[in-house]
């Protein structure tokens, strides 16, 4: 079991664990408790009805948040030539072909949050997939990633684009913003992510979909929200 420290205690006692609470009282809940000494972090997760099992009901894609997230997102591209050119006047923190292939494959340090890659350098970044698979960042189809497009991708997550994909047990988890935001812009970013989960909702998924939501600050006790008031 987790350590819990007195403080999240103290703060969890002031809640009704089993009530599901409308969104815009949870998000002026989950403010008031973000009270540590650096601007927390404000995560939603969502329980969906799926077989994480099954191919056909994993979800994974992206979702512009409104707001952004509050964090300074570094995007590294995986292109050459013009496409190289245009990913760095959109602002990308690093760009480069087999350089940067053969430097992250020799254990150098992976200087980017978010990976993008143009089609034609897929063969070549796929020998990473070892490395950035396990953390999350091999550019990717369904995250929109691999794509020519690459000035506008670079853009779109350095205003706030998240990725977004479901764990084994079928929870999707998400920052949607800092504990510093105002409630109405973190529960705008919230409505968001649930909009965009309900749009990808498996074909294959049955029964109730939007299981369960709940939203926490880094620091402090998660608060079930009624998606239903979403």
């Amino acid at each position: 079991m987790a350590y819990r420290s007195r403080r999240y205690h103290r703060l969890a006692a002031g809640y009704d664990k089993y009530h599901l609470y409308p969104p815009t009282e949870a998000v002026g809940m989950v403010k008031a408790a973000a009270s540590a000494r650096f601007d927390e972090t404000i995560e939603a997760v969502l329980k969906l009805g799926i077989d994480p099992r099954r191919a056909d009901q994993l979800v994974r894609g992206t979702v512009v948040l409104p707001h952004g997230t509050g964090k300074a997102v570094r995007v590294g591209v995986f292109a050459v030539g013009d496409l190289a050119a245009e990913a760095e006047a959109a602002g990308a923190e690093v760009v480069g072909g087999d350089d940067l292939i053969e430097s992250i494959a020799s254990g150098g340090d992976i200087p980017f949050d978010v990976a993008i890659a143009s089609p034609d350098m897929m063969p070549k970044v796929g020998r990473l997939g070892r490395i950035l698979g396990p953390r999350g960042l091999m550019p990717n189809p369904k995250a929109g990633t691999i794509t020519r497009d690459v000035a506008r991708t670079v853009n779109e997550f350095l205003a706030g684009k998240i990725e977004y994909r479901n764990d084994r047990y079928g929870n999707v988890a998400a920052p949607i913003g800092k504990a510093s935001f105002e409630a109405e812009l973190l529960h705008e970013n919230l409505v968001a992510l649930v909009t965009e989960l309900q749009r990808v909702k498996p074909p294959a998924s049955k029964g109730t979909y939007l299981q369960g939501l709940s939203i926490s600050s880094t620091m402090g006790p998660g608060i079930k929200v009624d998606v239903a008031k979403i």
